[in-house]
């Protein structure tokens, strides 16, 4: 099997992780909900109109101050929402799982053995005195 044909497989195997399934079901529950489609609608209309007004030669600060406090709040608003909040779980999950698989790969491209490599990278907390070194 060619290193392509394995990567295939490895594409399969993460289509079938509960991960990804959580993903893109939660996806699809987002782009058919309507509460969450009206909210992003009027969140891009707002962006719209913040847009339009900072492109005019005299700007109202006012404005873009009041339209900038609108964006924030119905962001916030949108980002709390039941299913919003699964979907981000659900991302932040299967960027988790990716980030792993990305990264023992790269271990075994820099010679580590990739039956034993870490699954994660190592945190970098920004002092080097407790470090093994940077990978």
């Amino acid at each position: 099997m060619t290193i392509i044909e394995q990567a295939r497989v490895l594409g399969a195997a993460i289509q079938e992780d509960e991960r990804y399934k959580r993903y893109y079901k939660s996806a699809e529950v987002n782009d058919t909900d309507p509460a969450i489609q009206k909210k992003i609608g009027e969140f891009n209309m707002l962006r719209q109109q913040l847009n339009v007004e900072m492109q005019k030669p005299d700007k109202d600060a006012d404005a873009m101050t009041s339209l900038d406090t609108d964006i924030r709040a119905l962001y916030d608003e949108i980002m709390a929402m039941p299913t919003m909040v699964e979907f981000n779980e659900a991302k932040e999950e299967l960027d988790k799982l990716i980030k792993s698989v990305t990264y023992i790969i790269g271990q075994a491209a820099n010679g580590e053995d990739p039956m034993t490599c870490a699954e994660n990278p190592p945190t970098c907390s920004g002092s080097c005195a407790s470090c093994g070194g940077c990978g």
